[in-house]
């Protein structure tokens, strides 16, 4: 066994000295150096953007890093690079392991419909990463989505959206769909300690979400975010917060089948919504659309419509969450509940906080009544603000009243966040009665009544919603002798004895990336 740790060891070193044999710090001060660095990108560079503005139609992202050695776009000043981006597709990401750093992104295409996204990550994008910057003004600030290579459907899993500000300046005036973090297909995606905030559709159906992670992906997780519908600019139009399915995807962009006869029955499985505020929404602040065995836990939602799990292939847990509205159960839906405070009221929100509406949740009144009420959970470690939660009696909500106070209106980054969300975790019993042991009128299933998301907001549950941009073509991945080898000895290593270490750490409170 040490032999074979040696050799892995050996394999890993050799890698890594192989991917970053040309790797680069690469200064750019321009918009056309800026586009000639990442044409000419190898695994390990570092693009690093001098203060200024960068004027771009677009910019394509193929070469491929690797874990080891990403390649990394980063402002020399955390947001004193803006890129402006007057083009259907800003960075257009089809090679793995792309992070993009600090910068200040913005769409100025006089028609709306002309800025789509400002990153769009695509087929083996795997390992993407957008931490720290701010992006503002495009239809979809990240869309991804799997991708035909040589094929077979090919779809970039786990990436890290962490500690941006995500907002619109204005409503956007088109008929396309409308979500800030718009993630299709990709498996274990993080969306942690973000603020999304003014997001308005003018145009179509008028529907427009935070966030969501729909077309057949699993193990998402939203953690730690702030998403305020309105802030900033008065909105109109049907705005909803996060959600796992959206408004549904055709058949033929949807995991695994991807194929036009087979329905999207599912539209993500095993995802996580935890330790999240939600506030001024006209609709539900969390949104679950044929999301099977997911958790809805811990979270504060403050003006919205409340929590709907929503037709028949639905079902999971809400558990400690504080609420303006109800909890329902749609068309179907079966959820298991316990410990909320439902139908709060703004004016009881208010008597608690600061500035609940613009998020600030500073506590001014008497929140008692939210504290020790919870049930400690091993994969609720933490809260909003990152604070470690004790394993006793707990206060329910997203934030941890018995800590005191931290400052709720930017999520802080802190390079953790709680256990990874586990597929494996055994699901909830469908077949469980609706039981809360609550505070008030968490009631179970309630009548279908009203405008309510469907498939209107998100073309693709008509088949349409990827036809329109030039994205479904990318590079073919390819593996070294090196890599292959590695693949071959992990394997081993797990045959002799790794299976059983990997399960008794798979369940440890690990802080993830």
């Amino acid at each position: 066994m040490h032999k074979l740790v040696a050799a892995i060891a050996l394999l890993l070193s050799l890698v890594a000295a192989s991917s970053r044999a040309d790797a680069r710090d690469v200064p750019v001060a321009t918009a056309a150096e800026l586009t000639a660095a990442i044409a000419a990108a190898a695994p390990g560079d570092v693009i690093t953007l001098a203060d200024g503005v960068y004027a771009l139609s677009g910019a394509n992202c193929n070469t491929r890093g690797t874990d080891a050695a990403p390649i990394v776009v980063r402002a020399a000043t955390p947001l004193g690079a803006r890129v402006d981006f007057d083009g259907l597709e800003g960075f257009h990401v089809r090679g793995a392991h792309w992070h993009f750093e600090g910068l200040d992104v913005r769409g100025v295409c006089v028609d709306d419909s002309a800025c789509e996204h400002a990153f769009h990550v695509v087929g083996a994008a795997v390992g993407f990463v957008l931490r720290g910057s701010r992006v503002r003004d495009f239809n979809a600030q990240l869309k991804v989505n799997a991708a035909p290579i040589d094929g077979v459907w090919t779809a970039p899993h786990g990436g890290l959206v962490e500690g941006n500000e995500v907002a619109d300046t204005r409503p956007r005036v088109t008929g396309n769909p409308v979500t800030k973090l718009n993630i299709n297909n990709g498996d274990n995606w993080i969306v942690r300690a973000n603020l999304l905030h003014d997001f308005h559709k003018d145009g179509g159906d008028g529907v427009s979400y935070g966030a969501f992670m729909k077309g057949g992906s699993m193990g998402g997780l939203f953690e730690r975010n702030l998403v305020s519908c309105t802030r900033d600019v008065a909105t109109g139009g049907t705005r909803l917060g996060l959600s796992f399915g959206g408004g549904g995807t055709g058949a033929q962009f949807c995991a695994p089948a991807y194929d036009a006869t087979v329905p999207c029955n599912v539209e993500h499985t095993a995802g996580w919504i935890r330790n999240n505020i939600v506030v001024n929404c006209s609709d539900v602040g969390v949104y679950l659309n044929r999301s099977a065995d997911t958790r809805v836990i811990f979270n504060t939602l403050i003006a919205t419509t409340g929590i709907d799990f929503r037709f028949d292939t639905t079902s999971g847990e809400a558990i400690g969450n504080v609420l303006g509205g109800n909890i329902r159960d749609r068309n179907g839906a079966v959820s298991v509940r316990g410990e909320n405070l439902t139908s709060v009221s703004d004016a009881t929100f208010t008597s608690w906080y600061a500035a609940p509406l613009a998020g600030d949740l500073r506590v001014t009144g008497d929140v008692s009544m939210l504290l020790g009420v919870g049930s400690p959970r091993f994969d609720v470690v933490d809260d909003y603000c990152a604070r470690e939660r004790p394993f006793t009696p707990t206060t329910i909500g997203a934030l941890e009243h018995s800590l005191g106070d931290c400052d709720t209106t930017r999520p802080p980054v802190v390079g953790g966040g709680g256990m990874t969300p586990d597929a494996g975790v055994p699901s909830v019993d469908a077949g469980a009665p609706v039981a809360d042991g609550g505070l008030a009128l968490d009631s179970g299933t309630a009548p279908d009544g009203g405008p309510m998301p469907d498939g209107g907001s998100d073309a693709g549950a008509t088949g349409g919603e990827d036809s329109g941009c030039a994205c479904r073509v990318g590079a073919r991945p390819h593996g070294s002798p090196i890599a292959l080898a590695l693949v071959t000895l992990l394997l081993v290593a797990g045959l002799r004895g790794g299976t059983t270490m990997w399960r008794a750490g798979r369940h440890a409170r690990a802080r993830t990336r």
